[in-house]
Formats: C-alpha cells, sequence, structure tokens
C-alpha cells in the first residue's frame, strides 16, 4: 500500500472538547429521560440533548474542515493565482505543509518556501521533519525549503518572493500591534506586483486595512464558504484576502 502525506489536525484540543462536552450532554439528557420519566418536564430534559447534538455537530464541521474541506477551498485559491510555474513562493505559518506542498505541485521550475515556529498546539504533530517527510511523500522535496522563525520577523530579504500565503496562522499571534507587524513583514518580503493571499478565521478585516496602508491593492476579502468552517455555521467560516503589491 503506498504511504500517504499527513497533514494532521488543526487546534486538536477544539474538536475533542466539542465531542467530550457533546457526549456528556447527551448523558444527561438520557439519564434523564431514562431514570426519571415524569419527574422533569420533558422540553428541560430534552435540552441537554439538544445542545449535546449541537456540540456534536460543531465537531463533526471542524474535522471535516480540518481533514477535507480546506484542501478543496486551497486549490481553488492557488489556481486563483494562475501560477506560470517559476515563482517563488512564501507559506507563513506553513505548517505541516498542507499549503505549501499543494503549491509546490504547481512550481516544476520555482521555489516553495515555508516558515513556522512548528507549534503542536496549533496544529497536532507539527514539526519540520513531519513537513519533510510529506514533501518527500508528495514528490516536492526538491522544490522546497522550510525554515524556522517568527513571521514578526521573517528571515528574508525584501522583494524575495513573487507571491505569499498563509492559512490559519496570523490570528495566533497576540495583539493587533503585533500582527500588523507579521503582515508588514509580509508586504516587505513581497516583489512589487507580486500578490498575497491570506486565509483565517478571524480579524481579517484588520489584515486588509493594515495591508493596505502597507501598499497593497486589496482585491478581495470574503467568506471561504461551508467547507472552511470551523463550527457548525456561518459565524465560524474562514474568510479570505487578497492583494497585490504595488
Amino acid at each position: 500500500m503506498t504511504e500517504r502525506a499527513d497533514y494532521g489536525f488543526d487546534a486538536p484540543y477544539a474538536p475533542a472538547l466539542m465531542a467530550f462536552g457533546g457526549l456528556a450532554l447527551l448523558s444527561i439528557a438520557v439519564t434523564r429521560i431514562w431514570f426519571t420519566p415524569g419527574e422533569v418536564h420533558p422540553v428541560r430534559a430534552a435540552a441537554p440533548g439538544l445542545a449535546g447534538l449541537w456540540l456534536l455537530l460543531n465537531a463533526i464541521t471542524f474535522i471535516h474542515t480540518t481533514r477535507v474541506g480546506k484542501f478543496a477551498v486551497w486549490r481553488e485559491l492557488i489556481d486563483e493565482l494562475q501560477l506560470a510555474g517559476d515563482e517563488a513562493l512564501l507559506d507563513v505559518g506553513c505548517g505541516r505543509g498542507a499549503v505549501l506542498l499543494m503549491a509546490a505541485k504547481q512550481l516544476p521550475r520555482g521555489r516553495a518556501v515555508g516558515v513556522d515556529r512548528w507549534s503542536s498546539t496549533d496544529q497536532s504533530g507539527n514539526a519540520e521533519e513531519v513537513t519533510l517527510r510529506n514533501a518527500a511523500l508528495e514528490g516536492v522535496a526538491e522544490r522546497i525549503e522550510l525554515q524556522t522563525g517568527d513571521m514578526r520577523g521573517l528571515p528574508f530579504d525584501a522583494g524575495t518572493f513573487d507571491v505569499v500565503v498563509s492559512s490559519l496562522a496570523i490570528h495566533n499571534v497576540a495583539g493587533a500591534a503585533e500582527r500588523a507587524k507579521a503582515l508588514r513583514e509580509m508586504v516587505r518580503v513581497l516583489k512589487r506586483g507580486g500578490r498575497l493571499t491570506i486565509a483565517d478565521i478571524r480579524h481579517t478585516r484588520e489584515y486588509a486595512s493594515v495591508l493596505a496602508d502597507s501598499g497593497v491593492r486589496i482585491d478581495s476579502t470574503r467568506s471561504l464558504g461551508p467547507r472552511f468552517w470551523y463550527g457548525f455555521g456561518p459565524w465560524a467560516a474562514t474568510r479570505v484576502v487578497t492583494g497585490r503589491k504595488l
């Protein structure tokens, strides 16, 4: 059997807590209905069960997004970039390589560089050696380069990259001022005319404002739809900001 690359789970504690809470609430509802029939109003007896089902739906949606949905959406986002195949691309917060390696497949004459702090809190099993192994399994090991670094001080010269992408990473930086530093760094390492695509679950209006003030023409800010929900509802949607450096 051919071994496949594994990209782990985003924020693995989140669906685990959702599932645990959902099962606990369902257990409370079943206990009330089964063991104390007539002693508790039916609505009050069933209420924890409904809440539990909602939490389980959140967990299922979250897991589907992290294992299936985000890949389908990012394939479309990379297609929108219309890569010629010889670009230098940077993935900020590359993790285990889901976006980085997908882009590398479109760069037969180019280079895909990933930078990360390798936190396993934000993604299960996140480590440089895991990303390198995934790259080998995807057949793009010769097209990628990995760096350990902080997005607020990227270890690259100004104007190095034709494209900068980031998925679900910038929101992990605490504080609007610190996130602005990271965004300005992405603009700094981008060539004039270079393109930028950022997908995140929070702060995207903030990102668009900072980028616009930093010399980026914003082309699009939009929701990425149900395939990229990290919960059962549009309030848990991932949004994307795209633009071009002037």
